[in-house]
């Protein structure tokens, strides 16, 4: 079967493998129809330093497609039915595990197209407890984006933000996948969303989506703007995942007691930060990693029920490489997926 491998830095080819094995007991055999692109691509394309793998590594993280084959014991699905997999190797043992809590896995064997090979290929055999169904009327391209990016933001906002409705929220970078997705579900339940962009184009976009206030971060500086804005009170949520540029800009952005959730450090791994500033004003600070199968489930039924993802670009599986260089420039707005 084809799949799409790393075999270096920046250096990605197309090339025969051996097929997936058939499924055991307990698996099933999915036909991979679309691939979602994400920073974590990215980062193992340029061939980040903390990622311990071995080369060539078959890439992409995350994936949706149908069930091809069923293996012995495995009951609720069929062959022919769409699917998508959750993007790690987690146990299944462990306490995280066993309460629903995947990605606190004790004993995780590695992200998928980071770590491990990923889903870039025409087959992958899965045991049946990462496999989530995909309900009707949403496609094979939307759903690729449930496992990281819509599964992200579910998990960031709901689980570790606990956003209500009518609340106000800053979404840093609201023309990226997660950030278009924070923009929707966020106004799904009827909150004040602030967003930030690299220019006015992604500004007009992100507008139509329903933020009600876009700052231009080149052009203003958005902890000025949204405390203007908010009459200097602040937002009761920060939406981060930029990181040590915008770090200590989202901290003035929030009122006392505020709660700032990040998943991300795109311009960095490191900040300073004022420890006066955060327990005299009361914040509340989350770090939040991927999602449990239980959000990847949330994401899907809110994708059932019109909250769809926003997309960019799909390429072929041949130009995986276009997608990944067109993310890297940060001239997207929404996801990007490549299809099989």
């Amino acid at each position: 079967m084809q799949a799409l491998q790393l075999f270096g830095d920046r250096d990605l080819r197309l090339t025969e493998v051996e097929d997936a094995p058939p499924p055991g007991p307990g698996e099933v055999r999915v036909r991979v129809r679309a691939v979602g692109l994400n920073f974590i691509d990215v980062w193992g394309f340029r061939g980040m330093a903390f990622a311990k793998r071995k080369l060539p590594l078959t890439v992409g993280a995350e994936a949706a497609g149908e069930i091809a084959e069923v293996g012995e014991g495995v009951e609720g699905f069929a062959a022919g039915e769409p699917v998508v997999i959750y993007g790690a190797q987690t146990c299944g043992r462990c306490r995280a595990c066993r309460e629903g809590r995947d990605n606190l896995c004790e004993e995780v064997g590695g992200v998928m197209g980071f770590h491990i090979d990923g889903f870039a290929r025409d087959f992958v055999t899965m045991p049946a407890r990462l496999v989530v169904k995909v309900p009707a009327g949403v496609s094979h391209v939307e759903a690729a984006c449930a496992p990281i990016a819509f599964g992200t933001v579910q998990h960031m906002l709901f689980d570790n933000a606990r956003l209500e409705p009518g609340e106000s929220i800053l979404v840093h970078a609201g023309g990226s996948g997660i950030g278009t997705a924070a923009i929707r579900m966020a106004k799904a339940i009827g909150c004040t969303v602030f967003t930030t962009v690299g220019d006015d184009e992604k500004g007009a976009k992100a507008a139509e989506l329903g933020a009600d206030h876009v700052v231009n971060y080149r052009t203003e500086r958005f902890e000025g703007e949204v405390r203007r804005l908010t009459k200097r009170k602040g937002v009761d949520v920060v939406f981060e995942h930029v990181g040590p540029d915008t770090w200590n800009g989202s901290l003035l952005c929030l009122k006392r007691g505020g709660r700032l959730v990040t998943c991300g450090s795109t311009s960095g791994v490191s900040t300073t930060m004022n420890l006066m500033q955060l327990f005299q004003q009361q914040y509340r600070i989350t770090g939040s990693f991927g999602c449990s199968i239980r959000n990847i489930r949330e994401s899907l039924s809110k994708m059932a029920d019109g909250i769809t993802p926003v997309i960019d670009t799909v390429y072929p599986l041949a130009d995986f490489g276009q997608g990944l260089e067109r993310l890297e420039s940060r001239k997207v707005f929404g996801k990007i997926l490549v299809t099989l």
